[in-house]
């Protein structure tokens, strides 16, 4: 059974790693990930982006430790379907869909699985893919799949009690001046990550410069500038709840897929922070 503070867990000791982890375009250009690093105070160790899965296992091989370090990735880690959507992916939309989040399909013939390589690459190098639902003890490097959008609704923390900010990509029936709202409401996330200073587990945004930078200056309206900043965000946000899952454990979080009674072995599934009203946290074995 997950407990919130695990018998060989050395809080104080640990290192919380978030990859915003891109996809390449339609023409084969490989997009910007974001990267963050945190310790168990909510320092930032590191922040910044990288560009395709070498490039991205290198930065998180330089920032892990040799042991006690949890990397929660934004991106598709274990696909298994052969066609239409994940079980995780569609308990995103049927528990947090009154928020306004869902996910995308993902499935074996969907192209670019660069989580997939990331997950496979990172195997290579001791670590061990962690779904959430058992302990595994012993693991010192651990990595899990997680959802930035099921963090900003389900941790009470950052205050979004009805719905999602709108700081992504362009609305369906956008309004004129949308990229200006756009980035007013990513100020404003901003704002709530910085008013994490005192939470449990903390996030001191303005304890590195790169994620000092958000703050001092308001979000661009630029596209690619934009995106540059969206994707740092996403990754400290992973980071933040490979903390907050570290920390509390079912407490606090939920698993997202099959149960163990569903599917032995490893199982494709999205750690989430969650409030009651959002689904009942899975403890223990299933």
């Amino acid at each position: 059974m997950r407990t919130a503070q695990l018998p060989w867990y050395d809080q104080g000791m640990a290192t919380y790693l978030g990859v915003d982890l891109a996809w390449a375009d339609g023409a084969g250009r490989v997009n910007e990930t974001g990267v963050a690093a945190l310790d168990a105070a909510g320092t930032v160790l590191a922040a910044g982006w990288t560009r395709g899965v070498a490039e991205t296992v290198d930065w998180i091989e330089r920032h892990a430790r040799d042991e006690d370090t949890v990397l929660f990735v934004d991106a598709p880690l274990l696909v298994d379907n052969p066609r239409g959507q994940r079980l995780c992916e569609r308990q995103v939309g049927q528990r947090y869909g009154r928020w306004y989040v869902s996910a995308n399909s993902t499935n074996q013939a969907t192209p670019r699985l660069a989580g997939v390589r990331l997950l496979g690459a990172l195997a290579t190098t001791g670590w061990v893919y962690d779904d959430g639902r058992v302990d595994v003890d012993g693991a010192a490097r651990r990595v899990s799949e997680c959802y930035p959008y099921t963090t900003l609704v389900g941790a009470a923390e950052l205050g979004y009690e009805q719905r999602r900010p709108a700081y992504k990509r362009r609305p369906r029936r956008a309004a004129p001046g949308w990229r200006v709202t756009r980035a007013e409401v990513c100020d404003d996330l901003i704002v709530r990550l910085g008013g994490l200073r005192d939470a449990d587990p903390p996030l001191v945004l303005d304890s590195h410069p790169t994620t000092a930078d958000l703050a001092r200056a308001p979000s661009p309206t630029a596209t690619v500038a934009y995106k540059h900043r969206e994707d740092l965000i996403d990754a400290v946000l992973c980071a933040w709840t490979a903390a907050l899952w570290h920390r509390h454990g079912p407490d606090r979080c939920q698993v997202l897929g099959p149960t163990l009674a569903e599917s032995a072995g490893a199982a494709a599934t999205i750690i989430a922070p969650a409030r009651a009203e959002q689904g009942r946290p899975v403890r223990g074995r299933g």
